[in-house]
């Protein structure tokens, strides 16, 4: 290149067109992936920069059409689609949306624009906007920091990124009031513009590759729950109980802490699928889960382990974990009397097992299923310990003998 060759200059208003055609083709990619992934909160970010671009090119020709655009409504635009960049951020983590507060920013700025003299008070013009779009950056880092299940390679960036926005954008507010008012203002706002297309254009691009990341574990998760959940009952499947029960044993044994396993078949359910039909025999499998997620706590686990028969891992003691089978018991015997309007009288019998801090799962499985076997073999409707986990501390009352409630707890 000869030394009297022209140097290249980026002015402002290519920075404009730069960033505007940016933010709407990023825009348009999330959308393209919201259509593929159906996830909500990357609708909301692309239409978000949509509405962004679109804003900016109001604001640029809005002098210059006929008949003009309302006073104030490009940047209100703008304002608005900081909201939707916030109600993304909301909608990932499975909050609500937020109307008032996503249309707040653009309502105050139009606001400001009905006092006289406000269209000619860039002092006031350059607070009020500054502090609307830090406002909603803090707002979306605070949306992003709620999730601490995230991997650090995805939630620092997701903080740092919005933070690092509204602090740019707050920083004008403090010179403002140091500079003159003949000129100092007027220069500080161009040299501020420049630096808002700047950071804006690196902020659009990491929001929506944070928004991209976020959204791709969400699919992940919710598939891999899809794979660990049953359909009929909505439980966690025999897969997902399994894992999820040895994590909790594991967790309970770094505590020195026992844990329990119930094992529940409903009795006779062939016959209530011969008598009434396939369609109510789902409606009875139904109610179970509906039953037994209604008395266990919420740190228990339960799933269906197959056909008619479910699992219980719940933390505590053999005697807790009785009592809260038999709780379950009595619950789905009153509830399930009557099922999609048929007589089914459909019970359950139990069988549990219990052992001290580091037991593996298996072993429970299999003491809670033999003494699920003995449950039935013995009438049915009751419940059965694994002998040889026997305390002495729970007794029973002639009544609750007489209501299927083993004898065998002295």
């Amino acid at each position: 290149m000869s030394a009297s060759a022209p140097l290249v200059t980026l002015d402002i208003a290519t920075l404009f067109v730069v960033a505007t055609c940016v933010t709407m083709l990023l825009g348009v990619l999330l959308l393209f992936v919201w259509r593929q992934d159906r996830v909500q909160a990357l609708a909301w970010c692309g239409a978000a920069y949509v509405v962004g671009g679109l804003s900016v090119v109001a604001w640029s020709i809005e002098e210059s059409i006929a008949p003009p655009l309302p006073t104030g409504i490009a940047k209100a635009l703008l304002f608005l689609a900081c909201g939707m960049v916030w109600t993304s951020a909301r909608l990932l983590h499975g909050r609500q949306i937020a109307w008032a507060g996503m249309i707040f920013g653009a309502v105050a700025w139009l606001s400001a624009g009905m006092f006289p003299g406000f269209d000619h008070w860039t002092t006031g013009r350059i607070i009020l906007g500054s502090m609307i779009v830090a406002a909603y950056a803090f707002l979306t880092t605070a949306e992003f920091r709620r999730e601490r299940r995230k991997s650090l390679l995805s939630r620092w960036p997701a903080l740092l990124v919005p933070v690092l926005h509204g602090t740019v954008f707050l920083a004008p507010i403090p010179l403002v009031g140091l500079l003159p008012a003949e000129g100092g203002v007027g220069g500080l706002a161009s040299g501020w513009i420049a630096l808002f297309v700047i950071e804006t254009m690196l902020y659009v691009v990491g929001i929506a590759f944070i928004v991209l990341v976020l959204a791709k574990e969400e699919t992940t998760r919710i598939h891999k729950d899809a794979a660990s959940t049953d359909e009929l009952t909505g439980l966690l499947n025999r897969r997902g109980l399994l894992a999820s029960a040895q994590g909790l044993a594991d967790r309970r044994a770094s505590r020195q802490e026992p844990v329990s396993v119930l094992m529940f078949d409903l009795d006779h359910f062939k016959s209530i699928n011969d008598r009434f039909g396939h369609s109510v025999g789902d409606d009875v499998l139904r109610q179970f889960a509906a039953v037994a997620t209604a008395q266990f706590r919420a740190s228990d686990l339960i799933g269906r382990f197959g056909g008619e028969e479910f699992a219980a891992v719940l933390p505590g003691t053999l005697a807790e974990a009785a009592i809260a089978a038999d709780r379950v018991r009595l619950a789905f015997r009153a509830a399930a009397g009557t099922v999609g309007g048929c007589d089914v009288a459909a019970t359950v019998s139990v069988g549990v097992a219990s052992g001290a801090a580091g037991t593996d799962i298996a072993s429970l499985l299999i003491k809670s299923d033999a003494a699920l076997y003995r449950a039935k073999a013995m009438g049915r409707n009751r419940l059965e310990i694994a002998r040889e986990e026997i305390p002495t501390i729970f007794t029973t009352s002639p009544a609750q003998r007489q209501d299927g409630l083993v004898e065998g707890i002295v």
